[in-house]
């Protein structure tokens, strides 16, 4: 048998098998709480001119800085094997200072202070 026919009969078995499955699994009784919208915990059917608190939003842009960090770290490992390497470790150094004077900035300001 050649190797091309076998995988894709392999893919194509277990892709229907798994459909089955997951056609069998879940719980075939939805009550109130399962049919109805998930808005954040805010209730979908009042009004949607509600206050709520912007450091939900902090905490979201917070989160990205430091996802963002992480991703322009990432290939710092290889960056020993570039023509320059110190360039490279002080563009990173850079990069880690901004973001922990930035961090420092929104402490002293108050802004990382959940409750009042």
């Amino acid at each position: 048998m050649n190797l091309l026919p076998t995988i894709a009969m392999i893919t194509a078995s277990l892709s229907i098998v798994l459909t089955i499955i997951s056609f069998w699994l879940p719980q075939m009784s939805p009550d109130y709480e399962k049919l109805s919208p998930y808005e954040c915990g805010f209730d979908p059917l009042g009004t949607a001119r509600l206050p709520f608190s912007l450091r939900f939003f902090l905490v979201a842009i917070l989160f990205l800085l430091f996802d963002l960090e992480i991703a322009l770290l990432l290939p710092l490992p290889w960056g020993d094997q570039l023509s320059s390497p110190l360039l490279t470790f002080f563009w990173a150094l850079t990069i880690l200072v901004l973001l922990a004077l930035g961090l420092i900035y929104e402490w002293i300001q108050g802004g990382l202070e959940w409750a009042e």
